[in-house]
């Protein structure tokens, strides 16, 4: 999330204690997970784009929407914590743009696994509506809306800095780190921030619980296929993870706060390390992983895909026959 930014300022601020090796050892540990996150990230995301039939429903468009943010996130944190460990200062400009980045693509994911949520609950409860509810063109507005209110919120971010006297700054060159705290000088900044994100989460967890109600009390009813229903159900659930994997990521900050007591720094250090691969970085894979291995329909072609399309990989031999078909057949 955005705090991922002052989550790598602290840690590179603690990393002075440490030797070049033990640094080097902390960064490796922490940038292979994110390469390889990243590579099944973009592995996903040109999964997605490769069939007709994921360009064409509305559920994997959803999807490659919400990857699409994740991904973009993940690598601009990566990016600013290698920043960080080499000690290179950016320029305010430059750390806005990337401070402004991180807020709009953090509230992405929210936003779309409400519409997922809401998606799931029709298909079950509404399966005979589904068809015209759910249209490529009314999840293209949605989506549409969903990246309308994120870059409103950035804007008025930017509104809100405006605030802050420029010429009181004697560089425009960063004396510190690049995180979050360096750009949002004013209070009423990071009050609206914690304001809105709060108001966000709460709002989409309220939903996406109610989804989830609604498809227990479908599955009850005789006319409902309950196979989907359990589906769905497990799907919502599994939303609801998702969504407290994020919102751990903005109470993220919070936990740094506490470590910083800690009188050891080095130990202080290895576990906000340990908290950044956990909370941040871990919950921006959790979405190829959840669907690259659930749905009968993405786990063939993702498989394919990350073999490098190495046709007698041993991994497609648990694939069904039909499903290994369609890889190669379907357009």
């Amino acid at each position: 999330m955005l705090y991922a930014n002052q989550s790598q300022t602290n840690i590179t601020v603690g990393l002075q204690y440490q030797g070049l090796l033990e640094r080097l050892m902390f960064s490796t540990l922490t940038s292979v997970p994110c390469c390889v996150f990243l590579f099944i990230n973009g592995t996903m995301l040109f999964t997605l784009r490769s069939k007709h039939v994921f360009r064409e429903t509305s559920r994997y468009i959803l999807l490659y929407n919400l990857l699409f943010a994740d991904t973009v996130q993940m690598a601009q944190g990566q990016l600013m914590y290698v920043l960080a460990v080499c000690r290179l200062r950016l320029t305010y400009p430059v750390c806005g743009a990337f401070v402004m980045l991180a807020h709009l693509t953090s509230k992405i994911s929210p936003l779309t696994l409400v519409v997922m949520s809401l998606e799931r609950y029709v298909a079950v409860c509404y399966p005979l509506r589904h068809a015209t509810i759910i249209t490529i063109r009314n999840t293209g507005m949605v989506i549409c809306v969903i990246w309308t209110i994120s870059s409103l919120n950035v804007l008025t971010q930017v509104l809100l800095m405006i605030n802050f006297h420029v010429e009181d700054l004697v560089s425009l060159q960063m004396k510190d780190f690049c995180g979050k705290e360096s750009i949002l000088f004013d209070e009423i900044s990071d009050l609206y921030e914690k304001a809105y994100t709060y108001f966000l989460f709460i709002s989409a967890g309220i939903v996406v619980s109610c989804s989830y109600v609604g498809v227990m009390i479908a599955a009850r009813s005789a006319s409902t296929d309950r196979d989907s229903a359990v589906k769905a159900r497990k799907t919502l659930l599994l939303h609801l993870v998702q969504l407290g994997l994020s919102l751990s990521s903005t109470l993220h900050n919070l936990l740094l706060i506490a470590i910083s007591k800690i009188p050891d720094r080095i130990l202080s250090v290895r576990i906000q390390i340990f908290l950044y691969v956990l909370v941040i970085i871990l919950p921006r894979c959790l979405s190829a992983l959840i669907y690259g291995i659930r749905d009968q329909t993405i786990r063939p072609v993702l498989v394919y895909h990350l073999c490098c399309q190495w046709k007698n990989s041993p991994l497609l031999s648990v694939v069904p026959v039909k499903a290994k078909i369609s890889i190669f057949i379907a357009s």
